[in-house]
């Protein structure tokens, strides 16, 4: 970032930069204030040269440092419990940076800013400006440069984004120019989405290195030399804003094999004394250029990369950096004499893209995604798109949370950080999130005692957050009263209204639009009144607790029954409710125990089959449309490994199923309803560890699944894994869609995959993919979506029918590290983990279901969050608060408000829809920038690029051309004003904003 921090159109007049913004353009660019920016030889300046009538081996020095998989991040950064595994983080950076300062030549990697952050903070000034030196000379090179280096599956679009902002600004801030990575590095990922590589491509990113990919595509890929290829990554984006070269690196991420040198190796070292008998320079320069060789065939250009590392090494760099030193000077002294036509270099991967970009060649394109992923026939990495199915939900919703308290960081003022109860703060939670998306975190792939970890960092997080959150609320609404969280209420537990006789709740709205919310609270009365800021009467219900939920209480709540109402909040803020007690009330609404024929409200009908008691159709009263609907429970039967042809059991990681016809639980189920005007329910039992509760509520054009599942029984020692099919007279020929990362939409198809002929030796695993926010079926007539409440697995196993994966309980290690069989117990649940979610159903006609999905999907990500008070509250209280002058178009959506610095904010918009997927809310929206907010006052806009370390318009990558010989050119197409910015279908926008308040 290398201009002034903000612009503004004429009519806001000139704005000067404060001293405070001089101080941060200071430290934004990396030199002290008044001097001139140092000359830099950093990124691809910094390049050893190369020999182009040669074959180019580079080498690029690298370690994998998970943040916490089978330690957690503490452990794994101080070098604790190594009785699980030999690792310290803070000893790799330390040898490395004594090995890099010992030959100018040599190079290093580094990813994971998580682990260099903690360790620059503890590290003397004279140190800090060595390793400055060091990244400035680009001897140590940052790439990716997020907090963690992600999962691909199962993390959310938007908690992606944060998490490598964050990264990305500590390098940004910290070392200029020179700190920005130029290649993103997703060498350990199981499987890769499209979505990932759109973000990257629009946070300025020249490529994308990867190791994982199922050994099918690459055995092609290797054959047609495609393993290096254009990836372009949206059908809505104009090309090339989405485009991003990608190369499948030949060993993962390991060295070549042979050539692993680290203490945790057992390679024999290059012994180069002549004297001695064991001399053995010339079968190491011979295997090596074996190797050199052979890599060679399969890649296109006469350049190849080997990754000269592994998880955890360098701890004692000098074993890798001596054997290295040897291993360069040795091959190329073949060269001398003529023999030799291997030229091998220390190197990066940005070094090793420059040289691919150079060589002017047209690359094989790609459209559709990298899943699923199998490392051979039997082994489909699939099972981890639902592992640790709590997990994966809590750190949604904490996703919500942190949004939350972001965005009353800004609209609450300093205040917020810093008032009537404490100092809050938002950076414990941030952090928190960003681990979690580390790749084997919110992935399900960790050892237990590591998750509990990462939740109990998100559970710290959100206590950080609950100050800040009740400051910025008692500033906005003028109440200095308690506020109480309740974060129990989905097994409806919350001490304050079960006892309260009068109590408040205030629904805080992070969505830019209204929403209307389900509110239900556990209470003891039997009748309540509910008014709402304008002390208008709602409609409300008690309803009786049902077994589901008090069976999984566990005395950690008394409440025999549920207040239900509405809420209706504005965007960006809040409004408060008022609950009594009524003595003379009347009474609960009652539960029957016959199966109603049908539940319907004016949008919705839905009908049972009274035999079973299960759905038999759906209707939309709107469109006039009905489809057969029967949905049910099964479980698959988890291979051991030791009954089948191959010894593959099911794991953390891999879903084996030893059996494609999955059992059904129960071909009936047990049902009571109950039906009020405020809402109707059909209270289904399958078995004593399967339960549903069928939902509609009176405006909802969506019909609510809440289903609870567990203990999962292991007393016949059978592992489990537990899905719920919906199956429909829906006709759609083997296709299905999924979501990418909560983004766009991929059209999947059975037993196929778009860029290669597929033998497909897993009918069940192999037609599973990530599912992380929704998945439809549809033919010409009818679209049946299913938003989702966290990221699961799922597929369309037979014509007609969607089934996602909700639980899994497994007996065996699946082999892939972790070590540890997936059996989830906690000190509530010893007898196995208890699960409840929500999936939500909605049918509508294909050209207009995004209209529906789309905003649905994003109030299920971004829920309201509730706050209570006890007693009345003060008269002049203010009631209802909107931070936004109006409300969004329903096309956009605001990602991202947070402050950043003193008078600056971060903001994102985004549109929503995909290009051509609504006629209403698919074409270019405008807005004015000026006129968002209620209590800010914004005085000068700059934009940024999608992870806020690059202005938008400086932001320059390499162009590549694929082999359809098109040369696309980004259109620049320009906003109306300096204030009005116009959004495009799926376009992210981001903006540095200088504010004040009102």
């Amino acid at each position: 970032m290398t201009r002034g921090l903000f612009s503004c159109n004429m009519v806001a007049g000139s704005l000067q930069l404060s001293v405070s913004l001089l101080v941060l353009l200071s430290r934004v660019l990396g030199f002290p204030l008044g001097q001139e920016e140092p000359k830099l030889t950093c990124g691809y300046e910094s390049c050893h040269a190369t020999k182009p009538s040669m074959l180019n081996v580079h080498l690029v020095p690298h370690t994998h440092d998970d943040v916490g998989w089978l330690k957690t991040v503490d452990q794994y950064y101080y070098g604790d419990r190594n009785d699980i595994q030999h690792a310290g983080v803070q000893y790799i950076l330390d040898s490395v940076v004594d090995q890099l300062l010992k030959n100018p030549d040599r190079r290093f990697i580094y990813v994971e800013t998580a682990f260099f952050y903690r360790w620059w903070k503890q590290q003397s000034s004279s140190m800090q400006q060595t390793v400055k030196r060091l990244v400035n000379e680009g001897r140590l090179e940052f790439v990716n440069g997020g907090w963690c280096m992600s999962d691909e599956a199962t993390t959310h679009y938007s908690a992606v984004i944060d998490q490598m902002t964050m990264g990305l600004r500590f390098l940004n801030e910290t070392f200029g120019p020179c700190g920005r990575p130029r290649v993103a590095w997703h060498i350990d990922p199981f499987g890769h989405a499209r979505e990932h590589a759109s973000m990257f491509a629009q946070m300025g990113y020249d490529g994308f290195f990867f190791g994982r990919l199922d050994y099918q595509d690459r055995t092609r890929r290797q054959s047609a030399r495609e393993q290096e290829l254009l990836w372009r990554a949206s059908d809505s984006l104009e090309p090339p804003m989405a485009d991003l070269f990608t190369g499948i690196l030949p060993n993962g991420y390991n060295p070549p094999e042979g050539f692993c040198w680290d203490q945790s190796c057992d390679d024999p070292p290059i012994r180069d004394d002549p004297d001695l008998e064991d001399y053995n320079v010339d079968d190491v320069v011979r295997r090596f250029l074996a190797i050199a060789n052979h890599q060679a065939k399969v890649y296109k250009t006469n350049h190849i990369i080997m990754t000269m590392g592994s998880d955890f090494q360098y701890e004692n760099a000098n074993l890798w950096y001596k054997n290295l030193d040897k291993l360069i000077r040795y091959v190329n002294a073949q060269q001398a004499n003529g023999g030799g036509r291997v030229n091998v270099l220390y190197s990066t991967p940005s070094c090793y893209l420059q040289e691919l970009h150079r060589a002017n060649l047209t690359w094989a394109l790609k459209t559709d995604d990298f899943f699923p992923y199998a490392d051979n026939a039997h082994n489909y990495w699939t099972g981890y798109f639902t592992s640790r199915p709590a997990l994966k939900r809590y750190e949604r919703i904490s996703n919500s949370n942190l949004q939350t308290c972001n965005q009353l960081e800004v609209l609450g003022g300093p205040v917020s950080r810093n008032g009537p109860f404490g100092k809050g703060d938002s950076e414990t939670m941030k952090k928190a999130m960003a681990v979690a998306q580390h790749h084997d975190a919110v992935s399900g792939t960790e050892k237990q005692h590591v998750a509990n970890d990462y939740a109990r960092r998100l559970a710290s997080g959100w206590q950080h957050c609950q100050v800040l959150v009740s400051n910025s609320l008692s500033a906005l609404s003028g109440s200095s009263a308690e506020r109480i969280y309740c974060d129990s209420l989905n097994i409806s537990v919350c001490p304050l209204t079960e006892s309260s006789k009068k109590f408040s709740v205030h629904v805080y709205n992070p969505l830019a639009r209204p929403v209307t919310w389900p509110v239900r609270l556990p209470v003891n009365g039997s009748s309540y009144e509910v008014s709402d800021a304008e002390g208008r009467s709602v409609d409300c219900q008690v309803v009786p607790v049902s077994a589901q939920t008090a069976a999984v209480r566990r005395n950690r709540g008394f409440a025999v029954n549920e207040l239900v109402f509405q809420v209706q909040a504005p965007p960006l803020g809040f409004t408060t409710y008022s609950v009594s007690l009524l003595r003379d009330g009347p009474p609960p609404a009652s539960t029957q125990r016959r199966v109603p024929t049908a539940i319907q409200n004016q949008f919705l009908r839905v009908t049972f089959d009274p035999n079973t008691g299960l759905l038999s159709s759906l209707t939309n009263l709107e469109t006039k449309q009905t489809i057969k609907l029967t949905q049910n429970f099964y479980w698959y039967n988890a291979s051991d490994g030791n009954n089948s042809k191959s010894d593959q059991p099911s794991g953390a990681y891999i879903f084996r199923p030893n059996s494609s016809t999955p059992f059904i639980i129960s071909k009936t189920a047990k049902t009571e309803s109950v039906q009020t005007p405020v809402l109707q329910e059909v209270r289904q039992w399958f078995a004593p560890w399967v339960s549903q509760v069928v939902r509609l509520h009176h405006d909802s054009r969506a019909l609510e699944l809440e289903w609870t599942v567990g203990p999962l029984p292991i007393s016949d020692d059978l592992g489990k894994e537990v899905i719920t099919r919906l199956d429909t007279s829906i006709k759609t020929s083997e296709y299905f869609y999924t979501d990418s990362n909560g983004r766009e939409v991929l059209q999947r198809k059975k037993d196929f995959r778009p860029t290669w002929k597929l033998w497909q030796s897993e009918p069940i695993a192999g037609n599973y993919y990530p599912i992380n926010s929704r998945a439809f079926i549809k033919d010409d007539v009818d679209q049946l979506t299913v938003v989702t409440d966290r990221s699961q697995g799922g597929g369309s196993i037979q014509n007609g029918s969607l089934e996602i994966m909700l639980h899994r309980r497994l007996l065996y290690d699946d082999v892939r590290g972790v070590a540890e069989p997936l059996n989830e117990t906690s000190s509530v649940f010893p007898e196995g983990l208890v699960v409840r979610g929500r999936l939500l159903l909605s049918l509508d006609r294909p050209p207009s279901a995004a209209d529906a999905h789309r905003p649905l999907a994003q109030q299920v990500v971004l829920q309201p969050t509730l706050t209570f008070t006890d007693g009345d509250l003060h008269p002049n209280t203010r009631l209802e608060f909107s931070g936004l002058q109006a409300a969004l178009p329903p096309a956009v959506h605001l990602l991202t408000l947070t402050q950043w610095d003193e008078d600056s904010v971060l903001l994102r918009l985004e549109h929503q829809f995909q290009s051509g997927e609504s006629k209403l809310n698919s074409g270019p929206v405008t807005v004015n920038l000026q006129k968002l907010f209620s209590t800010l006052e914004v005085l000068g806009a700059s934009e940024l690029n999608l992870s806020a370390n690059q202005w938008k318009d400086e932001m320059t990558r390499f162009h590549w051309t694929p082999q359809t010989g098109e040369k696309p050119l980004l259109k620049t197409l320009g906003d109306p004003s300096a204030w009005e910015v116009t959004l495009r279908p799926m376009e992210i926008r981001t903006f540095l904003l200088r504010v004040l308040l009102r």
